[in-house]
């Protein structure tokens, strides 16, 4: 009796023990409605299970795929909490991103109302006619909780025909989902509307089929979205035969989030197993649809650059603070470059319009004054400043920002044409791109959500030594035109391909002035260092009276039968009123622009030609 009384306790403490265990590790719960979507709020409902002694509760400031803050904080009112009984509980506020409950029984339901009505990749918004929700803005969490799994269920507005679409993981109740952590969660876009649906299927080559689907919230006719969807196979093939397979996107799927109604915004933004892709069009306007496609190329390529071949001070994200990282130039300039490529490759844009694009985008950034300020990591590590970042103050950054992904996309058209010319066409910027996949992006996390082997610059620069086979190459281009401040040699490495690299305005008179658009004598814009203008002492907001002794009208005529080099007296006002006599000293325009060599009197050689195809042509087996 007495060893039956002894192994029954301890059978009753280990039957305790594994509840109490599996109670730490129960799923996040949530719940959203939408009782009045015309009015653009939703009701939260999450309840937390053995919640510390103060649950801290938050909002995020910040976003996957953004790098500023954006402070969701500012849209939740009308907050709750109850605890497993529902005893209601005390909120206290240590910051404005932050709820502490106390003197709970292990659980705590948190309430609350959020607004929304903004539609991008960054923000909630909620009309009559859809949810779209960006997760970080919409839903409260909990320190500490990460490791949980999460589960959500959306409540369909009574008498609407919406559907669910996301990225996360569908369970038996067609309005429930889960996600396996807090990363995975925070990084999946939900969207709830009476979209269109249109899905494909990709094979990679050890025989594993995924499905790519697009779910569309757009205003036009079905013929639209088949033109759209036809057009975002094309892109998605095209990239996948870039890297030779696409990501193990998780569940089988990944999907297009698609917002294209007048009354919206525009964005794109990237996700592990989805993208939210927006524009304020119309799809009844013809060629609206084709027109949104520029967006999809770009971020579909992100379902391996960022989201898997990704930045280590990126990961994880911290949704606390601004997340700063100076790989930007790669996570984002890479993929404009390859966004912009695949455009060409897959017959969704013209061959010509898409080189001269690229040339002329990297001749801008190598003329920039920009970069006498800073390199390409310090640009990516501006992100949090400019990245859909907001401020009331004025910043320079007119002359001493470029933004990371123009100058990585001209550091990634250096690489690809350096790599061709090194190689002699052998290498290419698909080769290196394929050895980081391989490297740093294939090797899968422990958990959806999570990278296992992220990169740093060193890594990256590393990388580039292996796929060319030389170190001393992969060295100095970092040092020089990553880390340090000087351009690649645009016009030796463009020349291959038979284009040309030309001053813009060669001979012209040039001053650096922006005159304002609505008073020609106002200068309307910051004036750049080591500009005519700004040696003058010209800056924003002067109003020029005269120069060279002539009542000023407009800068046009005041330059004309001028030359570089003429110095000219001028007179200008200051916005205080003083009145300034200066010398202007012209200059001549920097600005490069590309052009095709049969289109400037030159002969287009065939070895031309098959350079612009091995860079331009499509790379999908038929």
């Amino acid at each position: 009796m007495r060893h039956t009384s002894r192994s029954a306790v301890l059978a009753l403490i280990f039957s305790l023990a594994l509840a109490a265990a599996a109670a730490a590790q129960a799923p996040t719960v949530y719940r959203i409605s939408f009782p009045a979507p015309e009015h653009h709020y939703a009701e939260v409902e999450v309840t937390f299970t053995s919640a510390p002694a103060t649950l801290e509760a938050r909002m995020s400031r910040s976003s996957p795929g953004r790098y500023a803050l954006h402070e969701y904080a500012k849209n939740v009112f009308e907050v709750r909490a109850v605890d497993g009984k529902g005893k209601p509980l005390t909120i206290t506020r240590p910051d404005p991103y932050q709820w502490n409950v106390t003197g709970h029984d292990g659980t705590v339901r948190i309430t609350y109302k959020i607004f929304g009505n903004h539609v991008d990749g960054t923000y909630l918004a909620i009309d009559s006619t859809h949810a779209h929700m960006n997760i970080p803005a919409t839903f409260m969490w909990a320190r500490g909780f990460d490791m949980r799994e999460v589960r959500v269920a959306f409540v369909q507005p009574p008498g609407s025909n919406w559907k669910v679409a996301t990225q996360l993981f569908p369970t038996d109740d067609p309005w429930t989902f889960t996600a396996p952590n807090f990363q995975y969660f925070m990084d999946s876009p939900t969207e709830m509307s009476d979209f269109g649906v249109r899905s494909f299927k990709v094979t990679n080559p050890d025989g594993k089929e995924f499905t790519i689907i697009s779910a569309v919230h757009h205003d036009g006719a079905d013929s639209a979205l088949d033109e759209y969807v036809a057009g975002t196979e094309k892109i998605v093939r095209e990239q996948g035969a870039i890297f030779g397979e696409f990501p193990e996107f998780d569940g089988g799927t990944y999907t297009f989030l698609g917002d294209y109604v007048p009354w919206g915004g525009g964005d794109g933004m990237e996700h592990r197993n989805s993208t939210v892709v927006a524009a304020p069009v119309s799809f009844k306007t013809p060629g609206a649809a084709r027109g949104a496609l520029g967006t999809v190329s770009h971020e579909f390529f992100h379902a391996w650059n960022v989201e898997r071949i990704r930045p280590k001070s990126l990961e994880p994200f911290n949704f606390e603070e601004a997340n700063m990282s100076g790989e930007m130039w790669i996570a984002e300039g890479f993929t404009q470059y390859y966004g912009g490529l695949v455009m060409g490759r897959a017959g969704l844009r013209p061959a010509e319009q898409t080189m001269l694009s690229l040339a002329n985008s990297a001749l801008g950034v190598a003329t920039h004054p920009a970069r006498q300020f800073r390199s390409a990591v310090q640009m990516s590590q501006y992100a949090p400043f400019s990245d859909a970042a907001r401020s009331v103050d004025e910043t320079n950054a007119s002359y001493s920002f470029i933004s990371y992904y123009t100058y990585g996309s001209a550091l990634a058209l250096a690489i690809d044409l350096e790599l061709r010319a090194r190689s002699n066409g052998k290498l290419s910027l698909d080769d290196y791109i394929q050895l980081m996949w391989k490297v740093h992006g294939k090797p899968g996390g422990a958990q959806p959500g999570l990278v296992a082997k992220p990169y740093t610059q060193d890594d990256a620069r590393d990388r580039l030594a292996e796929v060319s086979g030389d170190a001393a190459f992969a060295r100095d281009f970092f040092t020089r035109f990553v880390e340090g401040r000087e351009a690649p040699d645009y016009a030796r490495l463009l020349g291959p391909a038979g284009i040309v690299v030309r001053k813009r305005s060669a001979g012209a008179p040039w001053t650096g002035l922006q005159m304002d658009r609505q008073n020609a004598a106002t200068v309307g814009s910051l004036v750049a260092f080591g500009t005519p203008a700004f040696d003058a002492g010209l800056e924003k907001g002067d109003v020029i009276a005269s120069i060279d002794g002539v009542a000023f009208t407009a800068l046009a005529a005041a330059l004309k039968d001028r030359k570089p080099g003429d110095k000219l007296a001028i007179e200008f006002r200051r916005p205080s009123g003083l009145v300034v006599k200066s010398t202007l000293t012209l200059g001549e325009d920097s600005a490069l622009q590309a052009a095709p060599i049969e289109s400037t009197g030159g002969t287009l050689t065939p070895e031309m030609k098959a350079f612009r195809e091995s860079w331009l042509g499509s790379k999908v087996k038929k």
